[in-house]
Formats: structure tokens, sequence, C-alpha cells
């Protein structure tokens, strides 16, 4: 499976992506990385594996219409199977969402459907939940709603700040993202109604898969 990675910033979700596919037997292969800002971190790490990079600059474009045309023709370029998502801070529409349907993925730093937008460890402990996490989900046109592929649970520690917490839910992220990626790969995920069933699936340590899918003995 060819993947296309969209990012803004440093990229520590797609040098996750990067070194799980860099083991031979993971099912996909990087094709191309997409920043919409040319001074994004990610662009040098990417590079710097001989990862092909482009930078589209969303404030070059008339309007949003234009620069999604742009990197919908890049990922088609590119010959993408798969769009990931990954720290891309630029809404989307529902045409370009509409393009990619069921190809395009993305991670959020709560447990979906809580805690969806911005600010989310802020919002976590002022709000008093005893559990954190993050979530890979398909994109839809609503913000942070698309179907849940993989979850990872982490507990709120007494002692915890926004920037501790996001520590702890990134070390998940880079976890159950590559997981996420793989389960599409093999073709074990299927997109049913507003849910994915996922196939021969079993549950990963650590992370929680939606719908759980018992291993093979579990009653």
């Amino acid at each position: 499976m060819r993947i296309v990675i969209l990012i803004s910033g440093r990229g520590s979700n797609m040098e996750a992506l990067i070194e799980a596919c860099a083991d031979p037997v993971f099912p996909a292969e990087i094709a191309l990385v997409i920043a919409n800002r040319p001074t994004a971190e990610g662009l040098a790490k990417a590079g710097g594996r001989q990862i092909p990079t482009t930078v589209i600059d969303h404030t070059t474009f008339a309007d949003r219409e234009a620069f999604e045309v742009a990197i919908d023709a890049a990922a088609r370029e590119a010959r993408a199977d798969l769009i990931c998502l990954a720290g891309f801070m630029r809404l989307l529409s529902p045409w370009l969402v509409g393009r990619w349907r069921g190809r395009m993925i993305n991670i959020h730093p709560s447990l979906l459907p809580a805690f969806r937008g911005l600010h989310v460890h802020e919002r976590v402990l002022e709000s008093g939940v005893r559990f954190s996490g993050c979530t890979v989900h398909f994109v839809s046109p609503e913000m942070d709603e698309g179907p849940i592929i993989a979850q990872a649970a982490i507990p709120v520690l007494p002692d915890d700040t926004p920037d501790a917490l996001a520590a702890r839910v990134l070390e998940q992220e880079h976890r159950i993202y590559p997981l996420a990626v793989r389960l599409i790969a093999e073709r074990r995920v299927r997109i049913t109604g507003h849910q994915v069933e996922l196939k021969d699936a079993p549950l990963a340590s650590g992370a929680l898969i939606n719908p759980a899918a018992p291993s093979p003995g579990d009653p």
C-alpha cells in the first residue's frame, strides 16, 4: 500500500510511520510527504530518510478549493492508496474528504468522541476525567467524527500538566497509528455504516481496537 502523509509541523507521527515502513515485512510504503508550511520540521526528517517531499503552501492559493485541488493532484500523482494526516493543521472540505472517502485517516489525541477539536489536554484536565488517550479514525466531513479504527487509553495522573499528559498520549499515538495502517493495508478493515469492522485482528497489547476483536481462544 502506498501512503501519502500530510504534515504541518514536526511530524512525530510521520516519523512513527516511517519507522514502521522501514521494516521489510510491513505492508506499506511512504510514497510522498506533503507539508502545507515550508518551515515544517518534518520535511527535513523525511528528506533525510530519502522519502520524497513537497510543499503545498496554503497561503499561496486564492482559496481553499485551489489548495485542495493541488493536494489531490499530488496524492494521485504519487499513486496513493491511503492519505494519513499527521499533525496536519488545516480543516478539509467535504469535496476533498469525499474524493478520498475510506482512504484518508487521522489521529486525534483523545478518546473520541470525547474532546474533539483543539486544546484537548487542557480540557481533559479541567473535566476531571480519569482516562485519556488517542484515536485513529477515518476522516469524515465533520471534524473528528469518522469511524474509529483503533484507540489507546492511559490514566490521567493526579499531578499531570497538559504537557505531561500530551507527552504520554503521544507515545501511544506512535504505537497505534502504524497499527491502524497495517490493518488497512492487510485489508482487515471494513467500514459498515459509521463503524469499523475488523477481520482477524487480535486485540493488541495497550490498544483498544474498536470494535474489539477477540483473539483465537477467547470466550
